[in-house]
């Protein structure tokens, strides 16, 4: 569940607001069920052996590292230790504790990047659902012209991130569509 500051909280942000010189605090952002939904639906848990236990598979477009698992589940190996690998398994339990962990991370990087910029929660969802795939929202041009408030330019911008090792990936097509969609609803 998304937090939501109390009235008390509401109030004293409000007030620190006011007062001259005051840094503006904002209140912690999270991605909704939605984005989840999104973030689900493209990364996918694959990968399910005759044992129960989940494989890590080689990135699609180099066909090697990164290796992932789980819900999209790069890098360490919190588990067992070491980088996730050809040899990673975990249990689906591993792989949704490491979801939640990472979209805390995630939903934390975009709020960083994009600031005090107004941005509904759909905006939100979709940057972090980009995010996650990409790891590049305080780079990309969509985050700038998002921050900028130009909203259909930094739609237009989810479409051009559809290459993984130098190819485009129907896949990643579908994906920055969808995003693009959730972005604008």
């Amino acid at each position: 569940m998304p937090y939501q500051p109390s009235t008390p909280l509401l109030e004293l942000m409000r007030k620190l607001a006011a007062l001259p010189g005051a840094a503006r605090p904002r209140p912690r952002r999270d991605i909704s069920a939605q984005g989840i939904a999104l973030i689900k639906r493209f990364e996918g848990c694959a990968r399910l052996r005759p044992d129960g236990l989940i494989e890590a598979y080689p990135d699609p477009g180099t066909g090697a590292d990164p290796w992932t698992i789980g819900w999209g589940a790069t890098g360490a190996d919190r588990f067992n230790g070491g980088t996730i690998g050809p040899a990673t398994r975990w249990t689906q339990t591993q792989c949704d504790a490491r979801l939640v962990e990472d979209l805390a991370r995630y939903a934390a990087e975009v709020a960083a990047a994009i600031g005090g910029a107004l941005t509904t929660q759909s905006q939100f969802d979709a940057m972090g659902s980009f995010h996650y795939n990409t790891g590049a929202i305080a780079r990309a041009t969509l985050t700038q012209r998002h921050i900028a408030g130009d909203h259909a330019g930094a739609a237009r911008e989810f479409a051009r991130w559809n290459r993984a090792g130098g190819r485009v990936l129907q896949g990643l097509v579908r994906r920055r569509a969808a995003e693009t969609e959730l972005y604008l609803a």
